[in-house]
């Protein structure tokens, strides 16, 4: 099963693959926690469905998170637009099922939707650092 999220914003991708790692899951979502830091593409996090190994993965356009021991392989990408747009980031999820319960389904929606919040949350918030100066 596939599920898409497309965010209206402004970015490149080096900007989503510097912005985004396991020391600010929070900004991601609320539904992630860190709970150990194993190396700087794998981490132990805590999560609505329980602990995982969440891998994270540098790819064309973006980055690539996979929740390893799920028994559904829940992975997602955050990356940049079709065709290089800069104007907007899609989150595209897949799990290895063709069917699952609605409750299951609906937990992905909100996981998606919380995700989706804090990223645009994240990138809204950007600032531009030229030296000292803050704009």
């Amino acid at each position: 099963m596939e599920f898409f999220r497309v965010l209206e914003v402004k970015t490149e991708e080096n900007e989503i693959q510097k912005r985004f790692d396991f020391h600010n899951l929070e900004s991601m979502s609320n539904e992630l926690f860190l709970l150990e830091l194993i190396n700087k593409n794998e981490a132990h996090i805590g999560s609505l469905w329980g602990e995982f190994t969440l891998q994270r993965t540098v790819i064309k356009g973006g980055l690539r998170f996979a929740l390893l021991e799920c028994p559904n392989a829940l992975a997602w990408t955050i990356t940049i637009g079709y065709d290089n747009d800069e104007g907007s980031v899609m989150i595209h999820a897949t799990i290895n099922r063709k069917k699952k319960n609605q409750e299951f389904i609906d937990e992905i929606d909100e996981f998606l939707d919380d995700h989706s919040e804090l990223l645009k949350k994240s990138f809204d918030e950007k600032k531009v650092v030229t030296g000292n100066n803050k704009l």
